[in-house]
């Protein structure tokens, strides 16, 4: 059953809004702040404000952001919110045509080379910050022999587990929570 919070794209203009690094990284800043002002995005992005304002207009016209003028305090303020919580696509789906498929993976690489930017981000944080967060943060990998189906079986079963931990109430027990971000990927290779 598809995710009512998950937009599943089939558009390459979609796509290629989202094939930005800036863009990528807005879409990430309202998933894990929720709705923003453009200043408090230009803050955490530090980036221009009119640079970020251009990047929402391109993201809402592929209708990713959208305004959320019930927010704001005067006509002068505007917020802007995620229209889903997450994105995906299959390249599959651009296989018909060249210039949409040279679309789609241009996606798929500027998402994985954020994944990847967070990895080693963080590996390369200071002592400080791995001392603070002792044994949580992790890395794994197994070789599988699998079918295709039992591959689709275990992307939803990791997906399930992922939305459980995403929408569970924060617990008010005086612990700060930080943003965590954690991917996975499951594909055919050869070692």
């Amino acid at each position: 059953m598809p995710d009512p919070d998950v937009r599943q794209v089939t558009d390459s203009r979609v796509l290629a809004a989202l094939a930005h690094p800036l863009r990528r990284r807005l879409m990430d800043v309202l998933k894990v702040h929720g709705p923003s002002t453009v200043g408090a995005l230009a803050e955490r992005t530090e980036q221009a404000p009119a640079n970020v304002s251009h990047h929402l207009k391109v993201l809402a016209a592929a209708d990713l952001v959208a305004e959320a003028p019930e927010l704001a305090r005067d006509r002068r303020e505007r917020w802007w919110r995620l229209v889903s919580r997450s994105v995906a696509w299959s390249s599959a789906d651009f296989d018909a045509d060249p210039a949409t498929r040279a679309v789609a993976d241009a996606a798929t690489s500027l998402n994985l080379d954020r994944h990847v930017a967070l990895a080693r981000a963080w590996h390369a944080a200071g002592d400080d910050a791995h001392e603070a967060w002792g044994d949580g943060p992790f890395s794994t990998d197994r070789w599988l022999h699998l079918t295709p189906a039992e591959l689709a079986e275990l992307s939803r079963e990791l997906n399930d587990l992922l939305a459980r931990w995403a929408e569970r109430k924060a617990l008010d027990d005086g612990h700060r929570r930080e943003p965590v971000f954690l991917f996975a990927h499951g594909f055919p290779a050869r070692p």
